[in-house]
Order: C-alpha cells, then structure tokens, then sequence
C-alpha cells in the first residue's frame, strides 16, 4: 500500500496565521499537523508517501519532509497548484500509484487513533473504497454519508439541507478502480472535482463504499478552535505514550535546554520545545510551546505559542485560548487587564 497526503488548500478559516504560514505546517505539541498523517501512514508499514502541495508554501513543506529519510521513508511530490478539488488532487497521483492500492488523507486532518482499523477491514472487506464517518453538529460544512441500515446509499458536498449528520473525514482508502469515475468528473458549482462525486458514481455503477463510523478521536483544524481542541487531543497522546523527558513536571513533555526557573509553576499537559526559557511563569494546562521562546512573568493557558515568541507581561494578566504566531511579541504597558485572547500570524507585536 502507498500513501497519499493533500498538503493544498489556502487555510482560510485560519487567517492571519495562514497568511504567513502552512497551514499543514502549524505546529501541535511541537510537531506539524502534517506530521502526524505520515506518522499514522508509517504506522501502516508504509514507506512510500507522495504529498500533493498547493500553490501555497509548497517550497516550506519540501523544505521540512525532504526525501524522507528522516523518517526512513521516501517521499515524492505532485504539484497541484490550485485548489481543484480532492478529486483532482487523488487523479495526479496515479503515476505514484500504479496498481497498488492507497490511502489518502487530508494533511490537516488529525486522526488521535491513527488508521490501523480502518485499514484493517479496508483489506477485510475488499470493497474498492473504504472511508471514515463521524456524526457532526454541522454537516453543511462537510462530505455528508446518507445510510440505510448498513449501506451508504448517498453523499454530498456541503449540502444546504443535510440529511444526516454523518460527516465523510478526510481519509480515504482506494483501489486504482477509482481513477476512470475521477475522469469522468465535471467541475462542481465550486470549481472543483469533488470526491463525494466520485463516490457517489462508484455507488451508483454497483459498487458499495464501506465505511466505519468515529467518534471522539478525529479533528478538522481548519479554525482557530478546532486547532486549539486539537491541540489538547495531541498534548494528551504525548501523556498516554509516556513520552515526556522531565520527570519534574507532571504530564510535560520537554525539549533539549529548557530553562525553567524555581518560581514557575508547570501544569500539564503541555509541551515546551527546545530552547526555550520560563521565568516567574504559570504555564498550562494544554498549552503547547515552540523552540527558543521566552516567557517571563506570565499566565498562559489552553494555548499554542510558535517558535521564537516572546511573551512579556504581569501575572494577573492570563493569556488564554491563544494562537501566537512565530517571532511575535506580546508585552505589558501597565494597563491592568485581566484576561487576553489573541490569534496572531508570526512577526506581530502587541501591548496590553
């Protein structure tokens, strides 16, 4: 099997931090959204993963996988450009996939489970495409699976009238069977070769989508609260794994050469990354901290801090719910507030 990773897409629901970033690239307890995906794929045994980059940031994403070696893999890339559509992303990689089946997934999709299950019966039950559903609060924004008994008889990107409230995440697991009903695809009203489409033709040609149905383990980090939600999913698989290196501090993860003064107060979990420094500072619970930051007299919680962030201010004022975008800075002016809430892109400078 290969593996197919869908780094497009131009993040707006997560602007300003994605008019400077990739979204996929976003760190969540120190690591890429994107990250995890491979990580998920690797667990599959497989190692060969081809990512499809976007007309945005595809440098920065060859920048950081590389051949993938650093992850014993190889890695190879497929230049979609525009947003065409997951169709159309899945049809640029039939090169890649020749006759092997494949698993494509959406790079800024977080699945806390990995994908050993449904790979499992993906193979058990030998249909030509298997996919996860999840019961959503807001469908209109997703794939929608409508059922009958243990069937998918029908699916429909963003439906203004949904019928279920089943939503398609962004995992799908397929046979090379799919890329004639791809080429036979129109453009939707949104421009774009919709997979539901595609899907939906499969269905209606006899074949029967299988799918397993979720629940609590997958996130869709397209806004600011559903990256800080799973923010919190990911600082609780770093305590499940044992993975934290600072036996000081209950459920923290740490990187090399943290400095943390006698006066702070640690809470996880929470990840602090290499380099960084803490002074007279409470810190958590699930807040994630990039590399080379510097907190000083501060309150940070249910937060993700980038790389190189420096956050100056009085205890009594407690960040909280934030997003702080690489290189920003957050200081006092004495003003005496007691709460803040900020989404900033990386370079930005606040006073509060």
């Amino acid at each position: 099997m290969k593996g197919v990773i869908l780094h497009g897409g131009a993040g707006t629901r997560l602007r300003p931090l994605t008019y400077t970033d990739v979204k996929q690239l976003l760190p969540l307890a120190g690591k890429p959204v994107s990250e995890y995906i491979l990580s998920n794929l690797i667990d599959l045994g497989i190692d060969e993963v081809n990512i499809v980059l976007g007309e945005v940031g595809h440098n920065e994403v060859q920048g950081y996988y590389g051949d993938g070696s650093k992850w014993g893999i190889h890695v190879s890339y497929t230049y979609q450009g525009k947003p065409l559509g997951i169709a159309h992303a899945i049809g640029m990689v039939r090169n890649f996939v020749k006759d092997d089946d494949f698993v494509v997934a959406l790079g800024d999709n977080y699945f806390h489970n990995g994908f050993e299950v449904l790979s499992r019966d993906f193979e058990e039950q030998g249909k030509e495409a298997y996919i996860a559903i999840t019961e959503v609060p807001n469908p209109r924004q997703f794939g929608v699976a409508e059922l009958s008994g243990e069937k998918i008889t029908k699916l429909v990107e963003k439906p203004k009238n949904p019928r279920s409230k089943f939503a398609i995440t962004g995992v799908y697991f397929l046979r090379k069977s799919v890329f004639p009903f791809i080429d036979s695809l129109k453009p939707s009203s949104r421009g774009e070769l919709e997979i539901t489409e595609v899907f939906q033709k499969m269905i209606d040609a006899g074949m029967e989508i299988g799918y397993s149905v979720i629940s609590g383990w997958w996130k869709d980090t397209g806004t600011p609260e559903e990256f800080l939600s799973c923010n919190r999913m990911a600082l609780e698989g770093l305590v499940s794994k044992g993975v934290g290196k600072n036996g000081t501090y209950s459920k923290a993860y740490m990187g090399e050469n943290v400095t943390i003064d006698s006066r702070s107060k640690i809470s996880g979990p929470c990840y602090i990354g290499s380099g960084s420094r803490i002074v007279n500072s409470s810190i958590g619970p699930y807040t994630s901290i990039g590399r080379n930051c510097r907190l000083e007299d501060c309150n940070v919680e249910n937060s993700v801090i980038m790389d190189d962030v420096s956050i100056l201010i009085d205890q009594s004022l407690k960040v909280k719910d934030s997003i702080v975008g690489s290189a920003s800075v957050i200081k006092s002016n004495g003003a005496g507030e007691k709460s803040l809430r900020v989404i900033i892109g990386r370079d930005s400078k606040i006073e509060v």
